[in-house]
């Protein structure tokens, strides 16, 4: 009779886990560790990697700043690190006459998982230097930046300011 229950459990251990990489669809080995650990409450980002991906954003090295926070943040489960990261992506990819796609679709992927992860999916940055405090700010910016319009064709739009 034990050996059966012992069974049951964990066969219901491997369901659940082969339903939880079917929903979270994990792209590395690093992000299957950190939803696991995320899962059961001891999933952790590197603090001083975190540290290094501020510094070398604030001094405008955004490609270093997302390296570092990638190793800060390597299962993609931290909402605040997601958000930088996406900020990073629109500030590299900003530009007055026009921006660059490719990086503003990377910090789009960014700043939705930051949404999905943040509590009731609002995050709101307590950081007084940034132009836009709120993800969802963040995502309609980086969103109109991809988007064409016949606005982008405006000529006064290199006056335009950076956020």
């Amino acid at each position: 009779m034990l050996v059966r229950i012992a069974g049951l459990a964990a066969a219901s251990v491997y369901a659940t886990f082969v339903v939880w990489l079917y929903m979270a669809q994990p792209q590395t080995v690093a992000e299957v560790a950190g939803g696991v650990a995320a899962g059961v409450g001891a999933y952790t980002v590197d603090a001083q990697a975190a540290a290094d991906g501020m510094a070398f954003f604030r001094r405008e090295q955004y490609p270093e700043a997302r390296a570092a926070w990638l190793r800060a943040d390597p299962a993609r489960r931290d909402a605040r690190t997601q958000f930088y990261i996406a900020y990073s992506c629109y500030r590299e990819g900003w530009g007055r006459l026009y921006n660059d796609d490719a990086l503003f679709r990377q910090g789009i992927e960014a700043v939705d998982r930051a949404i999905a992860l943040a509590p009731n999916h609002r995050f709101i940055a307590d950081d007084p230097a940034l132009g836009m405090q709120s993800a969802d700010e963040l995502k309609a910016e980086l969103e109109r930046g991809v988007t064409r319009a016949a606005s982008d064709y405006n000529p006064l739009k290199v006056f335009r300011r950076r956020k």
